[in-house]
């Protein structure tokens, strides 16, 4: 097992009320969990995590860790966006998908990786669903 240390930097962000939701924020999912929210209306929501790299039985590469959801050959990290009033908990209402067999081979033979990506859909609101190439930018 290797360890890839990851930079998640987002950018763009839609605000804290957005259509129907208030206090909007976007963290990082651990397991079942967001940690390390950032408030929606933020210049820029920034990530470090490290996540594990091994060889599959298949020869391709696999990822573990806290952070890490899906399926072998398809491992992903969650964005999760809630509303999070002052004092109160983060009520998840989406989230996006960034997939890590996006991430460059090289980036992950070097250890280090950082993922660049705009947090508001065309349509003003969160970002959701699978985010890929080109819409995150991984170096």
């Amino acid at each position: 097992m290797a360890v890839l240390s990851l930079r998640i930097v987002g950018r763009d962000l839609p605000g804290r009320a957005c259509g129907p939701y208030r206090d909007v924020h976007v963290a990082i999912q651990r397991g079942r969990d967001p940690e390390d929210a950032v408030p929606a209306d933020a210049a820029e929501a920034v990530w470090e995590l490290t996540v594990e790299t091994a060889g599959a039985p298949d020869g391709t590469r696999d990822f573990r860790g806290p952070h890490v959801h899906g399926r072998r050959g398809a491992r992903f990290l969650y964005l999760t966006w809630g509303e999070q009033p002052p004092g109160g908990t983060f009520e998840m209402f989406r989230r996006a998908k960034l997939f890590l067999d996006d991430l460059p081979a090289q980036a992950v033979e070097r250890g280090s990786a950082e993922g660049r990506l705009g947090l508001t859909d065309a349509c003003g609101m969160p970002l959701c669903a699978a985010v890929r190439p080109p819409a995150i930018r991984w170096t």
